[in-house]
């Protein structure tokens, strides 16, 4: 068994050295049309260069529609600049290999130890480059690390868990969805206590240390349709139907503009307050805890939101990928076939941007038929995932055990095991 696993660590590495070569090479010559003509670079070297000179000068951009993003961000944007040598453009793609690196290492460490699986590491490895040199060009992949690392290290150290946590969505919000599955007691109190204060501190810091740290809210609450959005979807259909609108670049994405938009806007914003109303009522009927759910929980909950989101960009992959990659670290995991759809869901993205994109836009059948296998496979991929979830969590297969005077009893850890599971109060 040792000398299985010292074999298969070789093995990985190589498959990640030879993929992330071919990723870089994708992204040096994407000014092919294929490739999107230089557009999935180009935000890079214009858009987050710009950004990182008034980051530098102790200020967020304030007043630009285009920064929509948490204070957390900044410091992400910055961090290319303290490597020495490198135009800012090499440097951020540095620290996106860099992160994708740490993941695929974390995920691989977790599925070494017993009763674990390494197909979560396999999965980052070969379904990240499935979304060709994008990853490379935005700072999702360093988000996922940080909710990754967050999810491994919940069972053992929830304090640690809940600080990385913490940090990721003061970076992308959506880390903080990490925590929705961590087990009751005191797994829970210490996880969420440690994010919490972790938040804080480093909103302190960033208030202290930077101007108009909260002017992205104002940006935020602009934005419309996402032409790649399930909205979007409907609406690119519609065209083909009569309806009159259009699609044009703001808020930093191709958005349809027109009648009813605000209405698909305010129905999206509903289905995610649907979608949270769910999440919390399985947190308050589910009775079963494994050591996967926590997992399990986390890649339902992001599902949830990115379907029923107003934007549903291709780099949004990245983060369904690096979720799944931690379920199936967990041999109790029930996401496997949720996995798989999100694996597909991923190859048709790359498809629709950067190699069709021009069709999504225009919403020729052809585009609306991208569109509509993508979110479709996402869609039930959501479905499925909180019907797995919400099944796993009402099982009663362990009896509970009872103390002498008919209270049930508890360790002093609430914290389940590896391989254990447990039956909630």
């Amino acid at each position: 068994m040792s000398a299985f696993r010292n074999h298969r660590l070789p093995a990985l590495a190589a498959v990640w050295l030879a993929t992330r070569a071919l990723m870089l090479w994708l992204l040096a010559h994407d000014v092919l049309a294929p490739l999107g003509r230089g557009g999935v670079s180009r935000e890079v070297r214009l858009l987050y260069f710009h950004w990182y000179g008034v980051l530098s000068q102790g200020a967020f951009p304030e007043g630009d529609r285009l920064w929509q993003y948490p204070p957390g961000a900044g410091p992400m944007l910055l961090a290319p600049g303290l490597l020495p040598g490198l135009t800012y453009f090499t440097a951020f793609v540095a620290c996106a290999l860099a992160a994708d690196a740490a993941t695929a290492a974390v995920l691989a460490r977790a599925g070494l130890r017993p009763g674990r699986s390494t197909r979560g590491a396999w999965l980052w490895v070969l379904g990240l480059p499935l979304l060709l040199h994008i990853p490379l060009a935005r700072y999702d992949v360093q988000v996922t690390a940080l909710a990754v690392v967050s999810l491994l290290a919940l069972a053992h150290r929830p304090r640690a868990g809940g600080a990385f946590a913490a940090a990721g969505a003061l970076v992308k919000v959506w880390p903080a969805l990490a925590l929705i599955g961590a087990p009751r007691g005191r797994t829970t109190r210490e996880a969420w206590t440690s994010a919490v204060l972790t938040a804080a501190a480093l909103l302190a810091v960033l208030t202290a240390l930077f101007r108009h740290p909260f002017d992205f809210l104002r940006q935020q609450s602009g934005r419309g349709v996402q032409i790649e959005s399930l909205g979007g979807t409907v609406l690119g259909l519609a065209r083909h139907a009569g309806w009159p609108g259009t699609a044009r670049y703001q808020y930093g994405a191709m958005e349809f503009v027109g009648p009813y938009t605000g209405l698909v806007a305010a129905c999206s914003l509903a289905l995610t307050a649907a979608a949270f109303a769910l999440l919390l009522l399985w947190r308050v009927r589910a009775r079963r805890w494994t050591s996967a759910t926590p997992y399990d929980a986390a890649l339902t909950a992001v599902l949830l939101f990115t379907v029923t989101s107003r934007v549903i960009s291709p780099q949004y992959m990245v983060w369904l990928l690096g979720l799944a990659a931690v379920c199936l670290t967990s041999r109790h995991t029930t996401q496997r076939p949720v996995a798989l759809l999100i694996v597909a869901a991923t190859a048709v993205s790359s498809v629709a941007y950067p190699g069709m994109y021009g069709e999504v836009v225009r919403s020729t059948w052809t585009g609306c038929a991208l569109m509509l296998v993508r979110n479709g496979l996402l869609a039930t991929a959501a479905g499925w995932s909180f019907v797995r979830l919400w099944r796993s969590g009402r099982s009663t297969a362990v009896p509970h055990h009872r103390a002498p005077g008919g209270q049930e009893r508890h360790t002093p850890d609430s914290r389940p095991s590896p391989n254990k599971t447990v039956t909630a109060s």
